[in-house]
């Protein structure tokens, strides 16, 4: 049997990976993306944060697969990670209100000492409509922003925000489904759909 660990404490990832029918357990990574030092532009950091994030639960769970993810929001190449405080919230809501940004999630599935597919990424482009700083305080007075890169949810209330995506819809939550199961159907771990 095939043990699978999402190193993820996010229930929306939680969530995303049941519905591809797999059994998993849950168990954070240690890591914090915020103390990471990465290069590159956003897709090799996403997917170097993810790789740290499995490789740091892997150091514990010799005999399992570990499934990290790391998500970003990117607009005119600065990179909005999770606010830390209602200020920079307002300030990513207002950077982002009226036009389109980018989000992009890295996801490593790794063992240690068997061969693991490389990390892959998913890029989706989100519109999001003007808003007025009336909306912007309204919004974050729900508390949804505070622990979502780019300071929104597009699951939750924030989704009334964004009349257009282009891309996977599951990436901006935070867990490209179509993605994952590829990468999961590499280490032959089946999943409920195709595996590509």
């Amino acid at each position: 049997m095939i043990n699978l660990i999402l190193a993820s404490a996010s229930p929306r990832r939680q969530q995303l990976l049941s519905l591809l029918g797999v059994d998993f357990t849950v168990k954070p990574s240690p890591i914090d993306e915020k103390t990471l030092v990465l290069s590159g532009g956003p897709a090799r950091q996403v997917m170097d944060s993810a790789r740290a994030k499995a490789e740091a639960v892997a150091l514990t769970e010799k005999d399992s697969w570990i499934l990290a993810a790391d998500t970003i929001v990117c607009i005119d190449g600065q990179i909005l990670g999770k606010p830390d405080h209602r200020e920079e919230g307002r300030r990513m809501l207002g950077l982002l209100a009226g036009r389109s940004h980018q989000v992009f999630t890295g996801i490593c599935l790794f063992h240690q000492g068997e061969s693991c597919p490389p990390p892959v990424y998913e890029e989706t482009r989100v519109w999001m409509a003007p808003l007025s700083r009336e909306q912007i305080e309204a919004y974050l007075d729900t508390g949804e922003p505070m622990d979502k890169a780019g300071a929104y949810g597009i699951q939750g209330f924030g989704g009334s925000l964004i009349p257009r995506i282009e891309g996977c819809y599951f990436n901006v939550m935070g867990l490209p489904l179509y993605r994952t199961a590829q990468l999961l159907g590499q280490a032959g771990i089946k999943t409920g759909g195709a595996n590509g």
